[in-house]
């Protein structure tokens, strides 16, 4: 009797020490505290030494977003949240990119320059702020799981909101890279004529294990904690997809690019990626740039390759 209770007391213990492993894991990957979505800084640039030489750049493109007229917009999640954004109109009739941010990311912060890309290019820009980021409701982050399907709900919000005739460019940089990848999986209504994808990741799995392991830790071991994490605090399945499959699927037009100094989320993501693409496609690489710099490191190779690809 006593053995038994020493192997039950066991059992509890490894369980107890499970849950919070995973409840740790859930914390860092996942949770997004309300405190900490909007940062205190005036011009939240992102932290690190890459973004340094850029930083008057970026703080330029924020500041001049913030100035230009722009529409605030709203839609309700399929899960009850209030999802936010700004459209910037370039003119009546253009074709619009929905714009969509990396992981922990702020629209203005990741797709302020976005916004003059797209004016550049004679398109309009919705940019927004992804499900628990910035302005828009929730506290858990899914690595584009849940954001998929935010990304589906915002086309049919624009397809009403704007007219039957729009015509979308579903955009994201990184998180929010991979995030339209799987969106454009699905089946999607004609006004979609195609995506851009900027350093996204092959799927959720992939990044995580990559992380786990750049911080020399044991990322076989630790992963299933990150998986049960999303299951039990979160609500969802971390492998329920990811880019690598939808692209399999993709039935509009893809440009890929990505950094070839990128040491967050490898450049040959994008290249498994497009090899696994479909449907009509393009890899851009940009040599010397690091995570979601392309745009900013060489601006005329990004607008020139994009111009010849979606032509207006």
């Amino acid at each position: 009797m006593i053995y038994m209770k020493i192997i039950l007391g066991i059992l509890i213990g490894l369980v107890a020490l499970a849950l919070l492993i995973s409840f740790i894991c859930f914390y860092i990957a996942f949770y997004a505290p309300t405190g900490q979505k909007i940062p205190k800084e005036e011009y939240p640039i992102p932290h690190g030494e890459i973004y340094e030489p850029f930083r008057e750049q970026m703080v330029a493109y924020i500041k001049e977003a913030r100035s230009m007229p722009h529409e605030d917009v709203s839609i309700q999640s399929f899960d009850g949240l209030t999802l936010r954004g700004k459209y910037y109109e370039y003119e009546p009739g253009a074709p619009i990119e929905l714009m969509m941010h990396g992981y922990r990311g702020l629209s203005e912060r990741d797709m302020g320059g976005g916004v003059q890309r797209c004016f550049a290019l004679g398109r309009s820009a919705l940019i927004i702020d992804q499900r628990a980021c910035g302005t828009s409701d929730g506290n858990i982050i899914t690595f584009g799981i849940k954001e998929k399907r935010d990304c589906l709900d915002w086309v049919n919000f624009m397809i009403q909101h704007f007219g039957p005739d729009v015509r979308i460019i579903l955009t994201g940089i990184s998180m929010g890279g991979a995030t339209v990848l799987m969106a454009a999986g699905e089946q999607l209504p004609p006004n979609v004529i195609g995506v851009l994808a900027d350093c996204g990741y092959t799927s959720p799995k992939e990044i995580i294990l990559k992380v786990i392991k750049q911080m020399k830790l044991p990322a076989k071991l630790l992963y299933p904690f990150v998986k049960l994490a999303a299951r039990l605090y979160c609500g969802f399945n971390l492998e329920e997809c990811s880019a690598i499959e939808a692209v399999t699927k993709c039935q509009v037009p893809v440009i890929f690019y990505h950094g070839e100094a990128d040491d967050f989320v490898p450049c040959d993501m994008s290249r498994q990626n497009y090899e696994a693409c479909v449907s009509t496609k393009k890899l851009v690489t940009i040599p010397d740039a690091g995570h979601g710099l392309s745009f900013l490191v060489d601006p005329d190779k990004y607008l020139a390759e994009l111009k010849d690809f979606f032509p207006r």
